[in-house]
């Protein structure tokens, strides 16, 4: 036993060089919250499933952070081509008898069984990697603001995107996408006249797009935080705003306590232990409890901005900004749904809603990042030292 402990000592050693502590620290910190709280929120439902699954997913996850902290990336990123090819298949499995809609109707889901995959959360990996590396190639060996260079980068978004909409109608998951997108070609240093363009061309689809491809209930939902005149009874499309709103005020500053929570337990709070959390948190344990959430997933955020300008290469950058930007589209999007000032388009909280696909896929993309942070920094970033 002595033996096999000193054989596994280096490399045990040599992951803690390598990996980043504090970003491990933080991830396992948040994830644990997260499964007090989903204990609590999944209380009424009588089933040790939520807890289970998510428990697993954390374990899992760490695992996984493990593996991508010692993955090499480069070599990884070489075989761009096997992960579009896995990300096209894994999205495709879901017009197979394996795809299952979820309550929303979108057919977000694959089906092993009693485990369950969302291809959406998945695949953000791989898209992010082969997206550093195609910008990373064009920026350092082509012409980034090229016509050619960005269309082949429109291109490779438009096709991921639309594959998402087209089969999964899942919203929410393409928005995160398009902003992963946008933000790593700004850190790139793509030229502002692109976003001019993109943004105009944008404005010119979005009548089509919104008179033939979503649904007057989605229509109804994007406008329903700014448009009083829907639902005004409350007791449709506001539902869920309004009783995650009421939630969060009665929890004041310190909460009801754990198990208490009148909105929670009742189970009046719609998808209480995935999408509403924050909720859950704000009446169980109070506006100080949200502050100590916000302030944890904003250190992870700034943590792989930071690794990221330390960064060794511009390929390492893109990925750190692109997870950062993951976490910052849908903590914002989330805690905006939760208090009513943003659409309810299905969106959770990193590390803390329910979800094992989200779960463990947001600790590889972590795993990622804290590889990263011995890699050669570009010279953009030099002169922050």
């Amino acid at each position: 036993m002595e033996a096999h402990v000193k054989k596994l000592l280096p490399y045990a050693k040599d992951f803690v060089k390598r990996a980043d502590m504090l970003l491990l620290t933080l991830c396992v910190i948040s994830s644990i919250f997260g499964i007090v709280v989903i204990s609590s929120a999944a209380a009424s439902f009588n089933s040790p499933r939520y807890l289970i699954v998510q428990i697993t997913s954390f374990l899992i996850g760490i695992g996984l952070f493990v593996l991508f902290t010692v993955l090499d990336i480069d070599v990884f990123a070489e075989k761009w081509a096997a992960l579009i090819i896995f990300e096209i298949v894994l999205t495709l499995l879901l017009l197979t008898p394996l795809g299952h809609a979820d309550d929303t109707g979108n057919r977000a889901w694959l089906r092993f069984g009693f485990v369950g995959v969302q291809p959406s959360e998945v695949n953000k990996i791989p898209f992010i990697i082969v997206l550093a590396k195609q910008i990373s190639y064009l920026k350092n060996y082509k012409n980034l603001n090229s016509v050619l260079s960005v269309g082949q980068i429109a291109l490779h978004g438009a096709f991921t995107i639309g594959l998402i909409v087209a089969i999964s109608k899942d919203m929410g998951s393409a928005l995160v996408y398009l902003f992963i997108l946008i933000l790593m070609l700004f850190v790139a240093g793509l030229k502002f006249y692109w976003f001019a363009i993109g943004l105009a061309g944008a404005a010119a689809v979005t009548p089509f797009f919104w008179t033939h491809v979503l649904n007057q209930r989605y229509r109804d939902r994007i406008l329903c935080p700014y448009d009083e005149t829907i639902d005004p009874a409350g007791f449709n499309i506001r539902w869920q705003s309004n009783q995650s709103k009421i939630a969060l005020a009665s929890g004041q500053l310190k909460g009801t306590g754990l198990y208490q929570g009148r909105q929670t337990q009742s189970g009046i709070l719609p998808e209480k232990q995935t999408d509403f959390i924050f909720s859950v948190i704000g009446e169980e344990l109070g506006m100080i409890a949200c502050v100590i959430v916000f302030l944890l997933l904003l250190t992870i955020i700034f943590r792989c901005i930071y690794i990221g300008v330390k960064s060794h290469n511009t390929m390492g950058m893109l990925i750190c900004f692109g997870v950062a930007g993951w976490l910052i589209f849908q903590t914002f999007e989330n805690i905006g749904m939760c208090i009513g000032i943003a659409p309810i388009i299905g969106i959770t909280l990193p590390f803390f809603s329910y979800g094992g696909s989200s779960l463990f896929s947001i600790f590889a993309a972590m795993g990622l990042v804290s590889g990263i942070k011995y890699r050669p920094k570009p010279e953009r970033f030099r002169s922050l030292g």
